[in-house]
Order: structure tokens, then sequence, then C-alpha cells
């Protein structure tokens, strides 16, 4: 039994990451332990085996033993828009700070300089950046998870959508359909893309996914007036034509 224990514990280090092990690991090992211990009471309810064990007489319908899930689906739906919200509010005033801080003069030469090599960016290069830099933005994402524990889940799905966000914004690309032409207040690849066209500390367009936090502090000023001269002359254009 030991050496079988030891081979698959092996098997496990050795064909998968901590990371792995750590996340998709234990949420399988949940939910491997939660359905496989819980379905054979349904099966013993429902067949009416052992009923005299059972503390209460009363039996749960078959449409209510369809809901066992950790909690009702709307309320889940609920918790999981609720944090989700909470975290991109908190994760944009978090990140807005440290991303202004990393344009000061000597944080921007030693660390995010190097983020900045690409003038151009393309999706890929919304994670090209000092370890640095990694670890200190890295916190403005984790912190709303770290503060209210959320289901995995939820973590994963506020993962999916961060990255996605982020690459988004670095795509260089603004198409018709881009998410910014629709959502207020969100910023996307053309209000980024102005930040990485600027370089050294007074680029501007700081804030992460909405963009409200430069409205409030006045650093999106330049990019507003290069985006009114770009719709006066376009309209001139027009009227010339």
């Amino acid at each position: 039994m030991a050496s079988i224990i030891e081979s698959s514990w092996l098997h496990l280090i050795t064909h998968f990451s901590d990371f792995q092990l750590a996340s998709l690991g234990s949420f399988l090992l949940h939910e491997s332990v939660f359905f496989l211990s819980g379905l054979p009471f349904i099966y013993l309810e429902r067949a009416g085996l052992l009923s005299k064990y059972k503390i209460q007489t009363k039996n749960n319908s078959p449409t209510a033993q369809e809901k066992f899930y950790h909690c009702h689906p709307g309320i889940f739906r609920k918790v999981v828009l609720t944090q989700i919200i909470f975290y991109f509010i908190l994760e944009d005033f978090v990140f807005y700070w440290g991303h202004r801080v990393l344009h000061t003069k000597w944080l921007y030469k030693h660390v995010h300089s190097v983020h900045h090599e690409y003038a151009t960016p393309f999706g890929l290069t919304s994670e090209y950046a000092h370890p640095v830099e990694i670890l200190f933005l890295g916190f403005a994402t984790i912190v709303g998870p770290a503060i209210t524990g959320p289901h995995l889940i939820t973590l994963w799905l506020w993962m999916v959508l961060r990255v996605l966000e982020t690459v988004e914004a670095h795509c260089g690309y603004h198409f018709p359909w881009s998410l910014s032409n629709f959502l207020p207040l969100y910023g996307g690849s053309d209000f980024h893309d102005y930040h990485h066209r600027l370089l050294y500390t007074k680029s501007g367009n700081y804030s992460s996914t909405f963009v409200y936090m430069d409205w409030i502090f006045g650093t999106d000023k330049g990019y507003r007036k290069l985006k009114a001269l770009k719709q006066n002359g376009a309209e001139d254009e027009r009227k010339q034509t």
C-alpha cells in the first residue's frame, strides 16, 4: 500500500506543477469527495433503504434533490456577481496608484521601462514586465479574492476576465465591436494604447479596466484632448466631402 501511495504521489509531482496541484487538484479533490459522499444518500432516500436510521421522516422531493449543489443557484450567481464587481472596483483603485508610482523617475527607469519596451503593444506583451512589477501590480489582482475568500469557480472566473481584459487592452486593435464602444467607463485597447505611445513619467492613462480613476485625478487629459482633435478632424473631412 505504501509503495502505491508513494508511486502515485511521485506521478503527480512529476507531471503537474505545484500551482496545478494546489488549484485544480484541490478543486477536483473537493468536488469528488463532495459528490461521491453525498450522492449515495440521495439514492438511499429515494429507494427508502435504511429509512429507520433517517433523523427526519420527511423526504426531499426529486426536484429539491436536483438542487444539491453548495448553495441555491440564484444566490450563488448573485454572490459571484457581487464579488466580481467588488474585485474590479478594488483592482482599479489599487492598480491605478501602483501603476502611477511605477511611472516615477527611478521606478520607471529600473522596473517599468521593461514593460514599455513595446511602444506598439500586442496581446502577449500584457504580461511582459519586470518581476518586481509582476509582484507589485499582481497584488492589485489578488487583493480582492484574498479579502473575500471566494469559491474557486469565482476565482477562476475573475482570473479569466482579468486575462481577457489585459490582453484586449494591449492587443493594438480597436474594433467596432470593442467593449469600450458599448460599456461606459471601460478603457480597452484605445485607452491603453495611448499610454504606451507616450513613454516615461507623464503618459497618463494609468487605469486598469475602468477609467474613472484617471478621470477623477485628471490624468487622462492628454488622451481626451487628442481624441477630441481626431473627432473634430474626422468631422471636418466629412464636411469637405
